[in-house]
Formats: structure tokens, sequence, C-alpha cells
């Protein structure tokens, strides 16, 4: 008789249940949840970039495309990435991959250039995703304990290099406690990895969702790392600027040698991004979204305003999270079992970090519902 759990592999067996779908599940038991736990805009996709999708099915384009994504949305991409960046001769050593969102694009880099015995450095609070995908290409996690300001610093990260560091990830804004890196602290980090041969991977999802910004040619941005080396992967997606969080579309530039093994990896796995989403990516990469992150900035402040008084809590620069401490002595989960007790969904920290003392809320949701879920949080507080 065929034994099923026999078969599993130790490195699924390693790999946790996500605690943000077991808080999901919890929210089916109560009757109507006050959720700040899901980290998906709470706006639509815009209608242009809905109307090109459908245009693309209804014109044909349901097949495959090549694996390296559509030409129009490379040469988009290679517009934006040669602006921001000036980078006028990027496109002659490095290249770029259309992938099934930023998601997908972190497991193929990850099984590029990691390997058993291999480590990859990660700023501890993290993605949840991270720590699995690199239990999963069978190299370590090495955490950089950020706490209490989250800020993952050149000083912090060097003495953890070692002759198998392979990799630093560095996500800002920051999943799940909403903290931009400095300008500065890009500049040392890429310095620092370009020194020691190591790849950064700059994880950018949330770059629009930012509220502490800098100058560039395409007139405020996002602090990132590209401003100061070219020896990096950039990865950015359609799922937070657009709200297209089911339509799985992102883009990786990089060093050529490795796009090009990612380009092959994905051919055995993802094939492609979907056709249709991606004709849909070059429209939304000329629509405005700045009246959504104003929004999204406005929720951050109320956030701030509310909870400060009464949680230690590092104001967030962008992306749509908070990280507070959990008051009281409580730990992160227990904090969040009182506050699901009181009909509010957040998420307790230690699902992001080796520590439990904090818990992640999210603010994409409407100014009625997170005024309310505060004003509960606050009154669990004092």
């Amino acid at each position: 008789m065929l034994d099923p759990q026999s078969l599993i592999t130790d490195r699924l067996r390693a790999i946790d249940a996500s605690g943000i779908r077991k808080v999901f599940d919890l929210a089916k038991q109560l009757p109507d949840p006050i959720n700040l736990s899901i980290g998906q805009p709470d706006f639509d996709v815009p209608p242009p970039i809905r109307a090109a999708a459908a245009h693309a099915i209804d014109a044909g384009h349901n097949s495959y495309t090549v694996t390296q994504g559509l030409a129009e949305l490379h040469h988009r991409v290679a517009q934006q990435i040669d602006a921001e960046f000036q980078h006028d001769d990027l496109w002659n050593d490095y290249g770029s991959l259309i992938i099934s969102g930023v998601s997908g694009g972190l497991l193929l880099a990850l099984m590029t250039c990691v390997g058993p015995g291999d480590e990859v450095i990660l700023g501890d609070p993290y993605f949840v995703m991270y720590k699995h995908l690199i239990t999963l290409t069978g190299g370590t996690a090495v955490f950089v304990d950020t706490y209490p300001d989250f800020q993952l610093t050149a000083d912090r990260v060097e003495p953890l290099i070692s002759d198998r560091t392979k990799m630093l990830m560095l996500s800002s804004p920051s999943n799940p406690t909403g903290v931009v890196v400095s300008p500065q602290t890009c500049a040392d980090l890429a310095a620092l990895c370009r020194d020691r041969g190591v790849l950064l991977l700059s994880d950018e999802i949330y770059d629009e969702f930012c509220y502490e910004k800098v100058d560039s040619p395409l007139g405020p941005r996002c602090p990132s790392p590209a401003n100061h080396s070219d020896d990096l992967l950039i990865m950015r997606g359609f799922s937070k600027t657009y709200a297209m969080t089911g339509w799985r579309l992102g883009y990786t530039v990089g060093p050529r040698p490795i796009i090009d093994e990612m380009t092959k990896l994905q051919q055995y796995t993802f094939v492609c991004a979907p056709s249709m989403v991606q004709h849909a990516g070059v429209v939304a990469m000329d629509v405005d979204m700045s009246d959504h992150v104003a929004a999204y900035a406005r929720k951050r402040d109320m956030v701030i305003d509310k909870l400060s008084p009464h949680f230690k809590l590092t104001a967030p620069g962008g992306a749509f999270y908070a990280f507070p401490k959990a008051p009281n002595g409580h730990t992160g989960t227990s904090f969040v079992e009182q506050a699901i007790a009181n009909n509010v969904l957040i998420i307790p920290g230690n699902v992001f970090s080796e520590q439990d003392t904090h818990f992640r809320l999210s603010y994409a949701c409407d100014d009625n519902t997170l005024e309310k879920g505060l004003d509960i949080l606050v009154s669990l507080a004092t």
C-alpha cells in the first residue's frame, strides 16, 4: 500500500504552513471581522489595465509567449530602468526577464544561484517567503537582527559574510515593517556586496508605495541600491502598484549570465508569465497611480497618529504595513490572540521573524475599517 507521507521530502517537511494562512482560517470563524491582515490593495485594477487584458483575450493573445516575455514589455522595462538609473549601456551586459510575479522570480533566482551549503543573508524581520525558499534550494538562511529600527545596514551585514555567502536579500520598502532603507544604506550595501563578491537581490515590489522618496530623473522615487551599482538583481512587480495580485506579473533585471539561467529555469517551470497579463502590463506602466499612493500615505499617517502614543512603533516609510511591539508584556502571538478575540485580524510577528515580540497590521483597507481596528488595538494596550 502506498504511504504518501513517506514520499514527502525532508526539505518540504522543514517548511511550515504560512502563519498568515492560519489567521485567514480563523477569519472564517468570525461573522464580520475587522481585517487588518491582508497584504493586498483595497482598490481594483484600474480600468485601462482591465480593458487591455480583455482586449488581449478577445484578440486571441491566449497562447504561450516566448519564455523571456513579450518584446513590447521588455522595451517598457528598459525605458523605465534606463531613465531611472541612468544606465545608458545597461543592456550590453545585463538582461531582463518577465516573471510570474516577484514571488516566482525569487524562486528562480534562488534556484539559479543558491545550492546546498550556500548561505543567504537576510534581515530579520523578513518577508515570510524568503526563509522557506532558501530552505527549498538547500541553502542556509543567515539572519541579521535589525531590531528595533529594522534597518539592514552594511555594519550589521558585514560580520555575517563568510566564504559560503552567495546572496544578500534586501526588501525596501519592507514587508512586514514598512521600513525604507536610506540612500546611504543603499550605497553602503551595494559597495559591500560588490567588494565581497556577493549577489545583492533587491526586492522592490512596493517601490511605488514609498513615502520617503529621493529625487531622480523620473521625479521622486524610492531609494534603491541600483542607484549605486549594476552588480545586482532588481525585482519589481505589478501586484501591489496596480492591484494585480492575482494576475502574477513582474520583471527582473540583472547580470546577463544569471538572467539567462533564470530564463532557462522558467522554461521548465512557469513556462512564461500569463500572456494576456503581459499585454496589460505594457499599458499599466503608463497608468498614474499617484492618487492611490497619496491615499495610502494618509492611511500610514493615521496608523502612526493612533498607535504611536500606545505602542513602540518604528514609523513605516513605505508599503502598507506597520510592525508594532506587542504591549503589556505580551508576546506577538498572545496579543494577536487577544485581538482576534476582539474581532480584529492581525498577524503575529513570529511569522516574519525568529522573535515573537511584535505583530504586523496591514492598512490596505478602507479608512472606516482601519479606524475601527486601530481603536480596538489601542483599547487593548491601555
